[in-house]
């Protein structure tokens, strides 16, 4: 009877030691992915050098592509849109035709992912991307 009890302490502490190091992997991954998830809020200069040219997406229901003369375009759910985009006061403001006025949002930004927040609503979550090419 000694032997196994004296079997079982070791197998014990193999997973408790696996335990501990499982749950230190989960909190470090965690801790790494919040610290690149910390968005930041852009500035009128970095929103116009991180959107002209580019394209806004959630990569599955929507894309708009913002250009640098001004024009953006949007496809969402089959149904497209053209309008005009600009900064004003920090924000990003866009007016697309026949929805006057336009919708301003602050823009806050973490590697390519985006949140464009508005007062009152949820944010509008997606990334920033090379233009697809798509039509």
């Amino acid at each position: 009877m000694a032997t196994m009890s004296t079997t079982k302490r070791p197998v014990a502490a193999l997973i408790a030691l696996l335990g501990a190091a499982t749950t230190a992997l989960v909190v470090v991954l965690a801790s790494g992915a919040l610290a690149e998830e910390k968005l930041q809020k852009l500035s009128a200069g970095q929103i116009r050098a991180r959107i002209a040219g580019m394209e806004l997406t959630d990569e599955v229901h929507w894309r708009e592509l913002y250009e640098r003369s001004g024009t953006v375009t949007s496809t969402s759910m089959g149904r497209k849109r053209t309008g005009k985009w600009r900064v004003e006061k920090d924000q990003l403001c866009i007016e697309f035709e026949n929805e006057p006025p336009a919708n301003c949002y602050e823009v806050w930004m973490s590697g390519k992912k985006v949140e464009l927040r508005r007062q009152g609503l949820l944010p509008l979550q997606g990334v920033v991307e090379q233009p697809t090419g798509r039509k």
